[in-house]
């Protein structure tokens, strides 16, 4: 991406290369591809910096959108202070009542917008029944047939549920969305990925 500067302000961006006039010339796009940064500078044609040390997770966090700035014979871009998503629940208020802003199937203390530890709870349950999905099938021809349950099943399935306690309780205690960003971010010891929260059992076969 370029920008033009005239007189020290950014007035034109370019995020493809193609053709301008600047005064009474009329410039090619190919001055973007051939000529040298200092030829493109001495008629104000800046190919911008991006400065990303603001940017963070969109999982956690929302970005602001990107500021441009001349300083220095430079063009940046770069991010405004990033805002941690809520990590709790936001619930409607008598207030709201009062404003007429809930629908007739909401009260007062439900949910009006989930937070993260809700949305990675639900994950996590989803996550959780499909692990179990794959062995369910021992259990209905048990139910069926009687035919008796491999104890690796019954323990891997244990050991599923146990873990997801562990888990929620861990979503669950943390104070806010760094903490709960932290719980989720792997890092690697000794060549071994692992995270706080850790993972849920995976049946060996």
């Amino acid at each position: 991406m370029y920008a033009l500067v005239e007189s020290g302000l950014i007035t034109k961006y370019f995020n493809n290369p193609k053709g301008f006039m600047l005064g009474d010339v009329q410039y090619s796009s190919d001055i973007f591809m051939k000529w040298s940064v200092e030829e493109k500078t001495a008629i104000g044609i800046h190919e911008v910096v991006y400065d990303n040390s603001n940017f963070k997770d969109e999982k956690w966090y929302i970005n602001t959108n990107q500021s441009f700035y001349f300083a220095n014979d430079v063009v940046t871009a770069s991010y405004g202070t990033a805002v941690a998503k809520a990590h709790a629940d936001s619930l409607w208020t008598q207030q709201d009542s009062d404003d007429d802003l809930m629908s007739d199937d909401k009260s007062v203390g439900d949910v009006k917008v989930e937070g993260l530890k809700t949305i990675l709870i639900k994950t996590l349950k989803q996550q959780v029944a499909e692990i179990l999905n794959n062995t369910d099938w021992y259990i209905t021809r048990n139910s069926e047939k009687s035919t008796a349950i491999p104890s690796s099943i019954s323990t891997h399935r244990d050991a599923v549920r146990t873990k997801q306690a562990q888990m929620e309780t861990a979503i669950t205690n943390a104070s806010d969305t760094p903490a709960l960003e932290t719980l989720h971010t792997h890092t690697t010891t000794d060549g071994v990925q692992s995270r706080p929260l850790g993972e849920l059992p995976v049946l060996e076969l």
